[in-house]
């Protein structure tokens, strides 16, 4: 069960099973010859058995023991916050109750459930190495020269020949699509991935993005994820950010079908916030309808920061918005009213930028049929297509354990289904 609980607060959602939820049916290709196997993301990778401030941090409240209080370290003087960090602590004070509260509640039904049970649950295999080379590729994609509109070719491909062959796909200048009812595992560009059913993605930089546009579809929903500028990215070097000046060039209005549900991950830098709801928004003609919450706690329920930390905090904000078209004017009575103030509370990934899937918690608001996009992706979803220079990474096989389906009656089955 992905979605654990829902209630008026918001959801606690497994976000491990949230991906395993697109394997069910997977067969693995090696040149042409083909087998069945059993394939889930590495649950290793969401046992974050304890939150990461001191354990002076951690402070219990009235009918739960999973928050972390204040931070023992001296707290600067009022004066000696800059502009902002004013914004950053008065945003927080506005949104805490909401964030403690509603956190308090998801937990608590979970663990009547059985979940996040602590350390008990853990599970000791060593977590994979991650390394992921596709966004050099890419740069080495930027020199290939653009082609012209009037000179596009057909901009879609099939991600396997009938024999299972990969050799040819062509993954930076087109959309490669798996349209089968299963999974696959493939090699692309000597590594092998595993692509989830009806699932289209395409591996390339921002000034490469055409092929996606020429691919036609109008989508019901956008999630994207930028690359927002921090200090820590700076040090690290993990990836380059995106100004808005060059966020603003996303090609929304050429991509979402009217009323298409925008959905953006913003870090918790204020200025960001107001770049979403001041700058990108109306730029592209998306109006702010709600914002949410990404929670993040600990296989004990704690937040994994401390809740009042000035430092970093437990949560991620979401700005939704819904896309209006200046020549629309179809009514909006049939849609879906999106709430203000929900919260998604996971286990977060050991893995920097992996974020939980909102496929499930969002289905109730673009309906089950709707076609869906994810923006500077690092994985793939089922029915999704998926855009980013990065839009493998989580899709190698390293992440995932693969068994032989040695039953004979699932292959039979499997067999049944492909013809």
């Amino acid at each position: 069960m992905s979605v654990v609980v829902q209630n008026s607060h918001g959801w606690f959602v497994d976000s491990c099973s949230l991906i395993d939820q697109g394997y069910s049916r997977c067969i693995r290709w090696r040149g042409n010859k083909k087998s069945h196997v059993k394939c889930g993301f590495q649950r290793q990778c969401f046992q974050v058995q304890k939150h990461f401030g001191n354990d002076s941090d951690k402070a219990p409240v009235a009918g739960g023991r999973y928050t972390c209080g204040p931070s023992k370290k001296r707290p600067r003087k009022q004066n000696e916050l800059n502009q902002g960090e004013i914004d950053s602590q008065v945003f927080h004070e506005m949104i805490r109750s909401v964030i403690l509260e509603g956190t308090k509640s998801l937990v608590d039904s979970a663990q009547s459930l059985g979940y996040l049970k602590g350390e008990k649950d853990a599970l000791k295999e060593p977590l994979p190495f991650q390394e992921c080379n596709l966004a050099a590729l890419c740069e080495m994609a930027k020199e290939l020269p653009l082609v012209a509109d009037e000179e596009q070719e057909e901009c879609v491909q099939f991600l396997l020949a009938k024999d299972g062959c990969t050799s040819h796909v062509d993954l930076f200048s087109r959309v490669t699509e798996n349209r089968e009812d299963w999974s696959a595992v493939v090699t692309l560009m000597g590594e092998e991935y595993v692509i989830p059913q009806h699932s289209a993605f395409l591996l390339s930089d921002f000034k490469q993005i055409q092929p996606l546009i020429h691919y036609g579809r109008k989508f019901d929903l956008i999630v994207m994820d930028p690359p927002w500028q921090n200090k820590s990215v700076k040090r690290s070097r993990r990836y380059d950010f995106l100004p808005s000046s060059q966020l603003k060039g996303l090609p929304i209005p050429l991509l979402a079908a009217p009323n298409c549900l925008v959905v953006t991950w913003v870090t918790n830098r204020c200025s960001h916030q107001r770049c979403v709801r001041d700058e990108l928004y109306p730029h592209w003609g998306v109006e702010v309808i709600a914002e949410w919450f990404w929670v993040k706690v600990s296989t004990s329920g704690q937040f994994v920061f401390p809740l009042d930390s000035p430092h970093k905090k437990p949560y991620e904000v979401l700005v939704l918005g819904r896309y209006r078209p200046p020549s629309d004017t179809s009514k909006r009575s049939s849609e879906v009213l999106v709430e203000d103030h929900r919260l998604i509370v996971s286990t977060p990934s050991v893995f920097h930028s992996q974020k939980p899937s909102l496929s499930e918690v969002l289905k109730p608001y673009v309906g089950a049929e709707a076609k869906c996009l994810e923006l500077f992706a690092r994985s793939l979803q089922p029915r999704w297509t998926s855009w980013g220079n990065e839009v493998l990474k989580f899709q190698h096989t390293r992440y995932f354990t693969l068994t032989a389906a040695d039953d004979p009656e699932d292959i039979a089955k499997e067999e049944e289904g492909t013809n």
